[in-house]
């Protein structure tokens, strides 16, 4: 299975040209989409949204893989929580929110969004 590698054809205009994607974008979606819901305290490595938005693919690399085969996304995300949250519930919110951004921003349909909790951060003291 080849992850976070290549580049997919999103759409091809045939005279205007073609639409193309890497896979490194497709897992920068997923990991700032992810960073977004609430209960999500970081991608595994502590990985914050604003680390994924200035690094890209090398911040995302030990939390993000994603595998596009015939433009089917498949994409597995590793998690911090926040402690106090419903696992299963974020867990639930994080695998819309990535299905609906991959989807919106670049066509291509999601099949599986696979969740795993690799921590559970506590509270950081004021």
């Amino acid at each position: 299975m080849a992850e976070n590698q290549g580049t997919y054809t999103l759409k091809d205009n045939g005279e205007n040209g073609t639409v193309k994607v890497a896979a490194e974008v497709v897992a920068v979606i997923a990991g700032l989409a992810a960073t977004e819901v609430k209960g999500v305290a970081s991608l595994s490595g502590g990985i914050t949204n604003s680390m994924v938005a200035r690094k890209g693919i090398r911040a995302l690399s030990k939390a993000v893989r994603v595998n596009v085969e015939d433009g089917i996304v498949k994409a597995d995300i590793f998690l911090n929580l926040d402690y106090g949250t419903n696992i299963p519930e974020v867990a639930s919110a994080v695998q819309k929110k990535v299905k609906a951004s991959i989807e919106t921003m670049t066509g291509m349909q999601v099949a599986d969004v696979t969740i795993h909790v690799a921590d559970i951060e506590a509270e950081k003291d004021s």
